[in-house]
């Protein structure tokens, strides 16, 4: 799929942010634009504005890293910005094909049987797998039962974008709704960056931005930012109110996926409403009926 909008709107969105006092250029009385003009970042990347104008209509294919590295610096790219700068160019090349092996067509992800057996093995705090469109693909019995409301919103795999921006439950289960909006678009913007062949990704950012003005908004400002670890405020409808810390990592034999884990601080209310949470959970279980005592009428 043609990433050249894409390129072309997220190198004029970092062109607006930067003010000529910021690059240290006179700023002048008479300017049409936000941020600087293409030939002032012409100068500044040391190439020509008829170049930088071909690379802002969307054209890396062939663009040295060289000439990505001086336009980095001019449009003063930080390194999530520069790495997104750097996936487009890729994509462009088809080296994204190599880098990042795609699914086969058709076929669901299956989590091994050892992946399972560790997010299992995590007993205090929810631990769970997702992939780059912020699908749910694997869970222990915690990850299932906090983000219930998720799990209940109908789409298989659960999504944890169609949740925020489609379920009013999510503006109740995240105090801090907006910057958690925030998070999940930049992720999927980087996601996007990084395999603009995903025809899923492609729908969901469609269906997303049919469907809600604050994803269409959040995705049309470009911002890519990383997020590996930090703490988040929950509000579950269980047990209350929560402040967790994460900490995302990558699946080493499946490119792409990322193994999250919420924990609470010892000793903390927090700590005590996961426990409580998790004795919820285990006597909702042992409530259900077995298979066998359905058969049997007992």
């Amino acid at each position: 799929m043609d990433n050249r909008d894409a390129v072309r709107e997220f190198l004029t969105s970092r062109r607006a942010k930067i003010t000529p006092e910021r690059a240290g250029l006179p700023s002048g009385s008479r300017r049409r634009v936000p941020g600087l003009r293409r030939s002032e970042v012409a100068a500044l990347a040391d190439v020509s504005v008829d170049y930088y104008g071909k690379l802002e209509r969307g054209n890396l294919a062939g663009v040295s890293p060289a000439v990505l590295e001086s336009v980095a610096r001019a449009l003063q790219l930080d390194d999530v910005e520069r790495a997104h700068l750097l996936h487009l160019a890729q994509a462009q090349e088809g080296s994204d094909r190599l880098a990042r092996p795609r699914p086969r067509a058709g076929r669901q992800w299956v989590p091994p049987k050892s992946l399972q057996w560790t997010l299992d093995a995590v007993t205090a705090g929810p631990a769970f797998v997702v992939n780059g469109r912020l699908d749910m693909v694997a869970a222990n019995q915690l990850a299932r039962a906090f983000f219930s409301d998720v799990y209940d919103g109908g789409t298989q795999p659960p999504n944890m974008a169609r949740f925020q921006f489609l379920d009013p439950a999510a503006r109740r289960f995240y105090p801090d709704w907006d910057l958690i909006a925030d998070m999940t678009v930049n992720v999927l913007r980087i996601e996007a960056g990084r395999s603009p062949h995903d025809k899923d990704l492609h729908d969901l950012v469609g269906e997303l931005s049919t469907r809600s003005d604050a994803f269409r908004t959040r995705w049309g400002a470009h911002n890519v930012t990383r997020h590996g670890t930090g703490s988040k405020r929950f509000n579950h409808p269980v047990v209350g109110a929560l402040t967790l810390a994460w900490h995302g990592s990558g699946v080493d034999d499946e490119p792409g996926l990322t193994l999250l884990i919420y924990t609470a601080e010892p000793g903390s209310p927090s700590e005590e409403a996961l426990r409580l949470l998790a004795s919820w959970t285990a006597s909702q279980d042992s409530a259900l009926p077995s298979a066998a005592s359905e058969d049997t009428g007992r």
